[in-house]
């Protein structure tokens, strides 16, 4: 057994499946198994290449549309193998075109993917973990707790359910995944990093379309610096300053925003694999002009883009977004200092697309998992209370 499988199988995974799943098999994985499976059975080798370009390469939903194989060999492998994704619950398409689904998987547990569509390019957001250990203050899915992690084939699945969905609607191919919805993806090393190479490998996504955010596990940025592709990373910000930042991600209490920037240096040297800052700004939170140098600062030290993103208001907290002058004073201070800048502008709120939030409204007695109670952050508030488990060795 590898050290990634260990890790995922040591881990609050999926349920245990008596067959494995031929969507969260990576490339070199789904030729070993699938290929010896024939082999054991007389066939020849090509049957292995049939079925790899029907998990990658097609829209099929089951084992039994594999219909270039024998029935004999389509019902031999099902015995064998299962071929699942997750099961549509909920889709909301909104006004300005993005659509959120809300994926029902084994064991009950619920998540979200969102496509985001922009001129010349369709996003696809996907989660890691049903709800989030880490409960960041201004995140819907850190309120709701946390479920458990997704498999490889669960987070894989997303990805071609909502291809799939895409293409039937004319709204063309996903260009780029980004790992920013629900769960913190480097609590997930086991089953995260191998849909990285399935994503990658498989269904032929370039690495530097593929984006993984996290809010600060060190040992994870460690890790995806030591693999070769050149994935890009999206840091969850939200302050400058570790007091500030303790409010909003009590993460940083674990590993501090000093250790962090050194890891992401050491990521950012490694080429080709931008660093993004995210940065949402609450009103009266973490706009106020004084923590413009010090983002400054950080942005420029590891050479980040900085993506300044106005809150979207959730219902556990009164906060508000910041005003739209102060939102620009920031852009504009950024700017000015030569450090790339854009402000993301909200996308699905009729939908509930931010993370979390669809979920939190179909699936409202979720909340309850929460151990934290709503509260009104403010800088003169200590440190904040600390959920730090983040079931990854």
């Amino acid at each position: 057994m590898t050290s990634a499988h260990q890790d995922t199988a040591s881990t609050r995974s999926g349920p245990p499946a008596e067959r494995p799943n031929l969507l969260g098999m990576t490339p070199a994985e789904l030729g070993d198994a699938v290929g010896g499976h024939f082999r054991d059975r007389g066939q020849p080798a090509y049957r292995a290449r049939q079925v790899a370009r029907w998990v990658h390469a097609s829209a099929a939903r089951s084992i039994g549309e594999m219909t270039d194989l024998p029935l004999a060999e389509r019902d031999a492998l099902e015995r064998s193998f299962r071929f699942d994704e997750p099961v549509l619950d909920t889709v909301s398409v909104s006004a300005d075109g993005t659509a959120k689904h809300l994926w029902m998987l084994r064991g009950g547990e619920v998540v979200e993917s969102v496509l985001i569509p922009a001129p010349g390019r369709l996003t696809l957001c996907i989660s890691s973990q049903a709800g989030c250990a880490l409960a960041c203050r201004f995140c819907a899915t850190g309120w709701s707790g946390f479920g458990r992690q997704l498999s490889a084939a669960e987070i894989a699945g997303q990805y071609r359910a909502s291809a799939r969905w895409a293409g039937e609607r004319g709204m063309g191919n996903v260009s780029n995944v980004v790992f920013m919805g629900m769960g913190e993806p480097l609590a997930n090393r086991g089953a995260v990093f191998p849909a990285l190479t399935i994503l990658n490998s498989g269904y032929g996504l370039g690495a530097r379309r593929i984006t993984v955010s996290t809010v600060g596990v060190i040992p994870g940025i460690e890790a995806l610096t030591r693999r070769p592709e050149q994935f890009r990373l999206a840091l969850s910000l939200h302050a400058p300053v570790p007091e500030l930042r303790r409010e909003l991600i009590p993460l940083e209490q674990r590993y501090p925003l000093d250790q962090l920037i050194t890891a992401l240096e050491a990521f950012n040297r490694g080429g080709g694999r931008r660093v993004t800052f995210e940065y949402t700004m609450i009103r009266g939170v973490n706009d106020d002009p004084a923590l413009l140098p010090p983002l400054i600062d950080l942005a420029t030290r590891v050479q980040a883009f900085v993506n300044l993103i106005p809150f979207n208001p959730i219902p556990y907290v009164d906060w508000r977004p910041s005003h739209r002058e102060r939102v620009q004073a920031f852009r504009s201070g950024l700017d000015e200092a030569g450090v790339p800048v854009a402000v993301r502008e909200p996308r699905g709120r009729d939908i509930d697309a931010a993370c979390g939030q669809l979920r939190a409204t179909r699936y409202p007695a979720q909340r309850t998992r929460s151990k934290i109670r709503p509260q009104r952050i403010s800088r003169s508030q200590g440190k904040g209370r600390s959920e730090l488990r983040l079931y990854e060795k």
